[in-house]
């Protein structure tokens, strides 16, 4: 259902450089890219995160209540991406661990502040 999520940034060259590690750690990589965007895919055919400079030309903010989701399919993935992520410089947001039913996941920030988790079902 959900074709791409867009990040907005005012880093953009960093930004993309902490996308480009933090999504080689799970085999993403550049599906499209501009002057003002970047995303990132394990495929044309899977869904993909992007980051742009804001059209309107104003300062990107986070929004409030907004989350991207990336999904795994093991524990071990989601520790070991949410470390990567802190490692380039985003910020703890919740160490990884169950939450709920069959549910574990890490959340973490950006450089922007742009909240983000890796998730995975557990099955247990």
């Amino acid at each position: 259902m959900i074709g791409y999520v867009t990040l907005g940034t005012n880093m953009f060259e960093k930004a993309a450089e902490f996308y480009d590690e933090l999504f080689a750690t799970i085999g993403a990589g550049r599906l499209m890219a501009g002057d003002t965007f970047i995303a990132w895919s394990t495929s044309p055919s899977t869904p993909a995160v992007s980051i742009i400079r804001p059209y309107d030309g104003k300062p990107a903010t986070v929004g409030n209540g907004v989350m991207v989701a990336i999904g795994m399919n093991s524990t071990a993935k989601v520790d070991a991406f949410h470390a990567k992520a802190l490692q380039l410089g985003g910020t703890d947001e919740g160490a990884p661990g169950p939450r709920g039913n069959n549910f574990y996941a890490g959340y973490f920030r950006d450089l922007d502040g742009n909240k983000l988790n890796a998730f995975c079902m557990t099955g247990e």
